[in-house]
C-alpha cells in the first residue's frame, strides 16, 4: 500500500522540527552545583581582598552558546567589583580539566560587606 501524498508535508515538517530541537538542544549546558564555601577572591593585579558595601544585583540570564568542541566546559558569568560599582563579566567556554571542578564565583555577606569568593578549578 501506498501513502498518500498528504502524508510527505507532514513528514518534512516533523522531520525539520526535530532537526531544529536537536540543534536548540546541542547549546544546553548542564554545570555542576559547587561548594557551600569557596576561598576569599583576591584580585590577581591588586593583591587585595574583593569587598563591596552592597550586594550584587541578580545575574544575567546568558544564552550559552554551542561549545567549541568536545570537552568544553561552561562558565557562568559574575558580578565583580570594579571602581565602586558591580560590573558584569559574562560567561565563557573553557576546556574541562580531567580531576577538577569549578567552583563558581559567587559573593557572601561577611565583615565589612560583601566578600567574592570562587572563580577556579579544584581538585
Amino acid at each position: 500500500m501506498r501513502s498518500s501524498t498528504a502524508e510527505f508535508p507532514v513528514r518534512r515538517v516533523a522531520l525539520a522540527a526535530s532537526a531544529l530541537l536537536a540543534l536548540a538542544l546541542a547549546g544546553c549546558v548542564v554545570a555542576p552545583y559547587g561548594p557551600a564555601y569557596a576561598p576569599t577572591y583576591v584580585d590577581p593585579a591588586t593583591g587585595a581582598v574583593v569587598v563591596a558595601p552592597m550586594a550584587p544585583p541578580a545575574p544575567y540570564a546568558e544564552t550559552v552558546t554551542v561549545a567549541p568542541g568536545p570537552g568544553y566546559f561552561w562558565i557562568g558569568g559574575y558580578w565583580s567589583w570594579v571602581g565602586g560599582r558591580h560590573v558584569w563579566t559574562g560567561g565563557h567556554w573553557e576546556a574541562h580539566r580531567p580531576g577538577y571542578r569549578w567552583e563558581p564565583r559567587h559573593w557572601e555577606q561577611g565583615p565589612g560587606g560583601w566578600h567574592q569568593r570562587g572563580g577556579h578549578w579544584t581538585r
